[in-house]
């Protein structure tokens, strides 16, 4: 998810292990330690030189259970010689620093699998991203709560009980969140299936997620033999309402499935993408049809699009301006959620 939700996640566990001890300091390491695993975005430019390449080494081995365990090994370690004399903070075990960056780390890790993006949780084992698709990655409803409660046991004693209280609240009501959008995601592929049953579409693949900022429209996809079908459902539609269905032919004859990066990219999409021409040669926009489109009438206007231009004889996206939505776009966003 988005770094402001997962610095409130990881300060909230810093304050669960040494909130007692060390009162708000132990917040700010559990920050740091909810913000490492994304660090992995700056590094995997550092590593490597093709565009594609340092994108899939994001939500790899820096966000899995084996990248938790080794780095609140040498975390804990680390921080324990730095204050093991000379500070107030040498009152923390080498353990309980261990734990705090265990815990902040690994919850990182997991709350990211409930987003669509996908999470290598056991990597270096196995490259399957997990991904729950049940939330998406940024919803101020997970995360202001959390935030709020934070906020709010800041201004309270170390030993106050009421740091405890607004502690728990935090992570009840996140946790009541979660659980609200795994149940509603079932629900929401209910309505799904039962369309394409009644439009007798049959599919080999399916999936869904919900649309940004929110967990009420919702974005579905399938596969079928030649294309791909698209389309929205809000949990406020009107029940006489019907799904409308959408085609993505395929066409995947006219580009270089083959190469080694491309099918980085394929693997990146879990083999949900299209391909749109431009007019330049040997340029063209990868669409990841994961991720909802900008507009609903347009097959082109996913809103997670790489620019593929073959730049030193392999091939690479090259940076391009996103346009921002405009007020007219929200607006029909807006409507569209509220229900049809």
């Amino acid at each position: 998810m988005d770094s402001i939700t997962q610095i409130v996640l990881g300060a909230a566990c810093g304050e669960a292990v040494l909130g007692k001890k060390i009162g708000n300091k132990a917040l700010l390491f559990g920050a740091i330690g909810g913000t490492i695993p994304d660090l992995d975005v700056f590094l995997g430019d550092l590593l490597y030189s093709n565009a594609i390449q340092a994108m899939a080494f994001h939500r790899g081995i820096m966000h899995s259970i084996f990248f938790s365990i080794l780095a609140s090994l040498f975390l804990g370690s680390f921080f324990k010689f730095i204050f093991s004399r000379g500070s107030k903070l040498n009152i923390v075990s080498k353990s309980q620093w261990i734990k705090l960056f265990f815990l902040s780390l690994l919850t990182h890790s997991l709350l990211d699998c409930f987003t669509a993006y996908g999470t290598q949780l056991f990597s270096p084992f196995s490259d399957y991203r997990v991904a729950f698709n049940t939330i998406s990655v940024v919803d101020p409803l997970y995360t202001l709560p959390f935030l709020i409660s934070l906020i709010l046991l800041m201004f309270f004693n170390r030993q106050s009980n009421l740091r405890a209280i607004f502690l728990k609240i935090g992570f009840v009501v996140s946790s009541c969140y979660i659980l609200f959008t795994v149940t509603n995601k079932c629900y929401v592929n209910y309505i799904f299936k039962q369309s394409l049953k009644d439009n007798n579409i049959d599919y080999l693949r399916f999936r869904s997620q919900p649309t940004i900022l929110n967990n009420f429209l919702w974005y579905s996809i399938i596969e079928t033999d030649n294309s791909f079908q698209y389309a929205y459902y809000s949990i406020f539609d009107h029940k006489d309402s019907k799904i409308k269905w959408r085609e993505i032919p395929k066409k995947y004859d006219l580009f270089p499935l083959k190469d080694k990066n491309i099918q980085v990219l394929i693997w990146f999409s879990d083999g949900y993408f299209s391909f749109t021409k431009t007019k330049e040669k040997n340029t063209f926009f990868f669409n990841d049809l994961r991720y909802p489109l900008m507009d609903e009438n347009d097959s082109d206007s996913s809103v997670f699009r790489f620019l593929i231009k073959k730049t030193n004889q392999e091939w690479d996206f090259i940076p391009f301006e996103v346009e921002a939505p405009d007020k007219k776009s929200f607006q029909e966003f807006w409507n569209r959620l509220k229900g049809i």
